[in-house]
């Protein structure tokens, strides 16, 4: 059953359950998208086609349960978060919904988008799913759990004696083990110097137990000076206990490595053909490339098949791309008691065989249009940080101007600083994307700006909209280029709105790889540029944080400055 998060349900303080009248409200009839890749993937029903869940989407990790698998990503300082996903086939994912989805369960406010929710593991155990993962500047390693995958999820409960990030949740029979990436002990030899931890965890008390030790320390040939060993996941297959784990950083020398031992608490011996997974040794000007791939977690089918869910880019060029870190599906071989995912040297492909499993409905993310008749919103879309006030509506409830349309409230909070804008956004999934809306009321307060928003993180982002400026509504474009830039960002291109006040208009965000071009158009006119090959590097997750990548969404601003 799909999952959504609604203003009515949000689970605020009454003190904050109305909205502030701080502003107008813009009415957005409708939001579309339509994306499309350079590649025209040759799929047929014997295939299927990577990455399974495009646009960022990373830290995969994957269970099953029977015939059906579920999989859960990173999200960072975006709520909702911990998106949940549902499959039969491996191959198309249903979102049923987000295991961060009350502002009671985390705090995010303040925190820089690359922060917050990292890598999370979801696991089951007896009648209940859990999920363990870290919470970065926001309180530490926690575990929420659900009876059901599409929960509601419980609050977090925190591990302080667990530090690091990544945990992994092992159960081992009746017994439950954390595994995640911490620091050495004593003081690292090295930049990236990290190692992996194990300690047993007591489920009925809800806290670890006896010792906690090292079982990897800097990775697979120490002698090397290995990076960022983290991201662990423990297996047990054949009397063995398997540690996959990623190193080398989560950008260009990505990789997946494995180790193995006979007790669950070590010795932990390096497998003799790692790392198992990686794309750093290929040419970076190959056709089509994935970059990045590394970070994975196993699971087997019911005829006992092991495949691998992984995170990967697609660089348009270099090492940027617009879309972030994406999950990737590829099966797993065992070679003499050894897993591995690709041979080195191997590109990652972009169309493989299916697994053998039925083939269920067929998830097509490359269209989609929300005229957001219903009160609740679509568990994919998301906004900046956790909600302190309500500042949208939806449905009947976004005023007298139509029954459906989503209402966003200008609020003095901008997307460049660090609290909860007004804005709402999903993924761009593809290096060809068209995002519009239609703007349904265009009366604005002066100061007050609404439009879309190609957002990156707080210092890189683009803004198209209408704002009521000194000398009267225009149109404009704005640019956020690094801190250098002004918070609001620089106007980079303009144009005199000529329409009546509450006549619709029409905007228009194109994305084409490294290219961005921004239109506009009034009712029953042909769209107008209004900024053409605009500069898309500043949104490419390699040069602004590396873990996330952009959005696009509608946005509504009171700017004490225009």
């Amino acid at each position: 059953m799909k999952r959504f998060f609604a203003a009515a349900a949000l689970g605020f303080v009454a003190a904050a359950a109305a909205a502030a009248d701080t502003g107008s409200w813009a009415h957005f009839a409708w939001v579309s998208y339509a994306g499309s890749d350079l590649l025209e993937l040759p799929v047929t029903a014997a295939d299927y086609g990577n990455p399974i869940i495009p646009g960022f989407q990373p830290d995969p990790s994957i269970m099953r349960v029977g015939k059906d698998y579920y999989l859960i990503n990173s999200s960072f300082a975006f709520f909702p978060g911990i998106p949940i996903f549902h499959s039969r086939d491996l191959v198309n994912w249903e979102q049923l919904g987000n295991a961060i989805d009350r502002p009671t369960q985390f705090n995010f406010s303040g925190l820089g988008i690359a922060r917050a929710v990292f890598a999370a593991t979801l696991r089951r155990h007896g009648d209940l799913f859990y999920i363990v993962g870290t919470c970065v500047d926001c309180g530490s390693n926690f575990i929420i759990s659900a009876k059901s995958p599409s929960g509601p999820w419980s609050n977090p409960h925190w591990l302080k004696s667990v530090d690091g990030v990544d945990p992994d949740m092992f159960f081992d029979g009746d017994r439950a083990w954390i595994a995640n990436n911490g620091p050495p002990a004593g003081t690292p030899a090295y930049s990236g110097h990290r190692a992996i931890w194990l300690q047993e965890f007591d489920l009925k008390k809800m806290k670890t137990m006896g010792p906690r030790s090292i079982i990897v320390n800097r990775g697979v040939d120490p002698a090397k000076h290995p990076i960022w060993i983290e991201g662990p996941h423990l297996i047990k297959k054949d009397g063995w206990y398997y540690l996959i784990a990623a190193e080398g950083g989560t950008a260009a020398g990505h990789s997946e490595v494995v180790f193995r031992s006979r007790k669950v608490t070590g010795p932990y011996v390096p497998g003799p053909a790692n790392p198992i997974l990686t794309q750093r040794d290929l040419d970076p000007a190959r056709a089509f490339p994935v970059a990045a791939a590394g970070h994975a977690d196993f699971v087997q089918l019911e005829n006992g098949d092991w495949w691998a869910v992984f995170l990967g880019t697609r660089p348009y060029e270099a090492n940027l791309s617009n879309l972030g870190r994406e999950t990737f599906l590829l099966p797993v071989s065992w070679d003499r008691g050894w897993p591995r995912i690709l041979p080195p040297n191997t590109p990652v492909p972009l169309v493989h065989a299916r697994p053998p499993l039925p083939l269920t409905r067929i998830i097509d993310r490359s269209h989609w249009r929300d005229s957001f008749e219903l009160k609740n919103l679509a568990p994919d879309w998301e906004m900046i940080r956790t909600p302190t006030e309500i500042w949208y509506r939806t449905g009947a409830t976004a005023g007298s101007v139509a029954a459906a349309g989503l209402s966003l409230q200008a609020r003095p909070v901008s997307i460049s600083g660090s609290g909860n804008p007004s804005f709402l956004g999903k993924r761009q999934r593809h290096e060809n994307a068209v995002v519009e809306t239609e703007i349904r009321d265009t009366s604005l307060a002066a100061g007050e700006c609404a439009g879309l928003v190609a957002f990156a993180d707080e210092r890189h982002h683009y803004f198209l909209g209408l704002c009521q400026m000194l000398q009267g509504p225009m149109l404009v474009v704005t640019e956020r280029n690094g801190a250098g830039d002004p918070e609001e960002g620089r106007i980079v291109a303009t144009a005199t709105y000529s329409g009546a006040a509450g006549e619709p208009i029409r905007l228009q965000v194109s994305a084409r790889g490294a290219l961005y071009d921004f239109s506009y158009a009034l009712e029953r006119t042909a769209w107008r540029p209004l900024l053409t090959n605009a500069d898309g590097t500043i949104l490419a997750s390699e040069p602004t944080n590396q873990f996330t990548g952009t959005l696009i969404g509608v946005y509504a601003v009171r700017s004490i400055s225009r």
